[in-house]
């Protein structure tokens, strides 16, 4: 068998089981009054599981890097759970393309593409806001676009379908979604009242019921339920008490900036991309261990060498 397909048939083998195994856990979502603290929260758990998957693929990357030999084939029983993952992948890839298209008739207020986002209200729903309304709703989705979250959440789906059919995946997709929506709200709230914001969402509400959902960032989330969208309602329309902690994150924080020295301050910056660099050094030790190890540990599969 070709190293390339027994890569593939390797990368299902190991890399589905491990995902599933992860994606099954519940990690708790922090009780914390910052919205956007919240939705960093959110965007982490959501990405949790995949990390052993990550290690695994590394592993393997480092064995196929070597050039092992070549297998004199796959037993059945191998084949039919590596096909059974693949099919996973593949839906979870189809999904993803079919996300590409935006409808014709999508949100009536949305943040569309992934590389250059850009913001689309619905003359309906314009005509019927006044121009404070109109801005804070502009001002939201100003906030998607600034973060790129079309591009991240059309990453957190794929993440999500590929650990298809578990429902805890599902759900911490959704209360990132909802988390997404709030930390916008704080975000544009910075530049229009809360009010404001709260009467073009409840606008676009009513509007939205004859709309088609969109796989698109929009005003009204489409995960958003009943208890989702009173909340936004709710936190906006009591900003002092729900947002300061949000004020904290940013320029709230003024009392704490002042106090700490230059020196202090860019040793914090330094030390925000650490998880990054211990992250891509977890990867590389994983490819030359893979390298290094790899021939010993995978040819002692079953069926797979000779």
């Amino acid at each position: 068998m070709d190293r390339e397909l027994m890569l593939a048939v390797l990368v299902c083998l190991l890399c589905g089981p491990a995902l599933l195994a992860a994606g099954a856990l519940r990690p708790r979502l922090p009780r914390v009054e910052s919205a956007r603290a919240l939705e960093r929260h959110a965007w982490r758990r959501l990405w949790l599981p995949l990390l052993p998957v990550a290690f695994v693929l590394a592993f393997l990357v480092g064995w196929a890097l070597q050039e092992p030999d070549a297998a004199e084939g796959v037993p059945p029983v191998l084949l039919v759970p590596a096909a059974l993952f693949g099919l996973i992948i593949l839906r979870a890839v189809l999904r993803a393309l079919r996300a590409l298209r935006v409808p014709a008739h999508a949100e009536v207020a949305m943040t569309a593409g992934l590389w250059r986002p850009r913001i689309r209200i619905a003359p309906e729903l314009a005509a019927r806001l006044d121009e404070h309304a109109l801005r804070a709703a502009f001002e939201h989705e100003v906030a998607h676009a600034r973060h790129r979250d079309p591009l991240r959440l059309w990453l957190a789906q794929l993440a999500t379908d590929l650990q298809w059919p578990l429902a805890a995946p599902r759900r911490r997709f959704a209360d990132w979604r909802e988390a997404l929506e709030l930390a916008r709200d704080a975000e544009a709230c910075e530049h229009v009242e809360g009010s404001d914001l709260a009467a073009a969402l409840i606008e676009a509400a009513r509007l939205s019921r004859a709309r088609v959902a969109a796989t698109v960032v929009g005003l009204v989330a489409r995960t958003d339920g009943a208890r989702a969208f009173s909340e936004r309602i709710h936190r906006l329309l009591d900003r002092p008490a729900a947002d300061t902690a949000d004020t904290a994150d940013t320029a709230g924080a003024d009392g704490a900036a002042t106090a700490a020295s230059s020196a202090g301050a860019a040793g914090a910056l330094a030390r925000r991309p650490s998880w990054r660099l211990a992250f891509l050094t977890a990867l590389c030790m994983a490819v030359a261990v893979g390298g290094l190890l790899g021939e010993a540990i995978v040819g002692r599969m079953p069926g797979l060498f000779d």
